[in-house]
């Protein structure tokens, strides 16, 4: 088969074997071809790179830096391939910075957690809550700007210990709030409240008293204090009772091999000093 080309023309036309090419039409060039080479384009696949092209694949080489980073960046939040990793921006930005901006960043997270924190405690999520503030304090750094943030974490995590009855721990955690701040008068009543609940009456008095002397005009630290002196009181005698009780069980022990007993000495209590006599009686 002959394919014939007329340049001026623009036309192709095809020979079968055996034909002659026209002498009488000029500028027309032609190529035999043979019914094996039409079978071959037939079936011609297309290439790798052509199917690649098809498909809108792009090469390395093809694509913009923007494209490639956004497609690594897609593949580490889909917990892409591990042969294909970034290190975090973090890191690189953290190690560009001083030592001042490093722990204002670090101010910072901390703020975040004590943030997460509220939003636990608010929920209800008291045990969770002290592990956000735990991490707030973790990430604040010892430095005038952090004393606030600080005795704040320790304050929260006073409450959420009050929360869950555990009143050795919420008078701890105001403790070192108050190390932070001594006029934190919001912490000053929670440690009174937790000293009442552990019937430390005298300690919970001295609290409301500090309260007293940083505000003179509150009302309801007066109040408690009026309410609690009964009970610190009753708390005392109680006491006596018992260390009294517990020398007469140990004087007996002795006095018993003698023939005698505590009861025949008599105690007497002097209203006036609170003080006791004893006087021995057959």
């Amino acid at each position: 088969m002959v394919l014939i080309e007329l340049e001026n023309e623009e036309e192709t036309s095809v020979l079968k074997d055996g034909e002659k090419l026209p002498t009488d039409r000029p500028g027309v060039s032609a190529y035999r071809r043979s019914d094996k080479d039409d079978k071959e384009v037939e079936e011609e696949e297309p290439t790798t790179a052509d199917k690649e092209v098809l498909e809108g694949f792009e090469t390395a080489s093809e694509g913009d830096g923007d494209d490639r980073d956004g497609e690594i960046a897609k593949q580490l939040e889909d917990g892409g391939s591990k042969e294909r990793t970034v290190p975090p921006r973090d890191e690189a930005y953290e190690d560009a910075l001083n030592d001042d901006q490093l722990k204002q960043r670090a101010l910072e997270q901390a703020n975040e957690a004590k943030a997460e924190g509220n939003v636990l405690f608010k929920d209800g999520q008291y045990e969770d809550a002290l592990l956000k503030y735990e991490v707030g304090l973790q990430l604040a750094p010892e430095m005038p700007s952090s004393v606030e943030l600080r005795s704040i974490c320790h304050a929260n995590r006073s409450m959420c210990y009050l929360k869950l009855g555990k009143y050795e721990e919420t008078v701890k955690e105001c403790t070192k709030a108050l190390e932070l701040n001594q006029a934190y008068t919001k912490v000053l009543f929670r440690r009174a409240e937790a000293y009442e609940k552990l019937e430390r009456f005298d300690d919970a008095i001295n609290d409301m008293k500090k309260i007293l002397d940083l505000d003179p005009s509150n009302d309801h630290a007066r109040r408690s204090i009026a309410r609690l002196e009964p009970l610190a009181r009753e708390k005392m005698e109680k006491m006596k009772e018992e260390m009294i009780g517990k020398l007469k069980e140990m004087g007996n022990s002795i006095l018993g091999r003698f023939g005698m007993s505590v009861d025949n000495f008599k105690t007497v209590k002097d209203p006036n000093t609170g003080s006791y006599s004893v006087s021995f009686q057959r």
